[in-house]
């Protein structure tokens, strides 16, 4: 196993992902952090947010309304997205991994992750919610 070098940037974007529930795209981290470090690159942030992806550090959730958005909330769980505003929602559902063992009876194979995005439209932007 080979030991990866140690990268401030990385670390920067894990912090911000961590400081965050809005689940940001990489343009709003990269805007952020643009503001403590003014040579960091969009492309760095590119290339970190696919590497701490692939280790399994962050979650990429693609909602199919515009760029990806990034959760530095790794635990199972699930999200909501408002199909106006766009808005990313997490859902922590009681038990998440009954899903995962269903999917996996229905699969001649393993299941290794269920991704579950819920659309509709958020309180904000749902003029059928009422305040009471």
């Amino acid at each position: 196993m080979t030991t990866m070098k140690y990268s401030r940037q990385r670390e920067a974007i894990k912090r911000c992902l961590a400081e965050r529930m809005d689940h940001p795209t990489a343009e709003m981290i990269y805007s952020d952090l643009r503001e403590h470090d003014p040579r960091l690159s969009l492309g760095t942030v590119y290339r970190n947010l696919a590497l701490l992806t692939e280790l399994g550090e962050i979650k990429k959730i693609s909602t199919g309304y515009g760029p990806d958005h990034f959760d530095g909330d790794t635990t199972r769980h699930f999200h909501f997205v408002c199909r106006k505003c766009h808005r990313i929602i997490d859902l922590h559902m009681p038990d998440p991994q009954s899903l995962l063992s269903q999917t996996d009876e229905e699969v001649e194979g393993l299941v290794e992750e269920v991704i579950l995005n819920a659309n509709g439209l958020c309180g904000n932007c749902d003029d059928t919610v009422t305040d009471t």
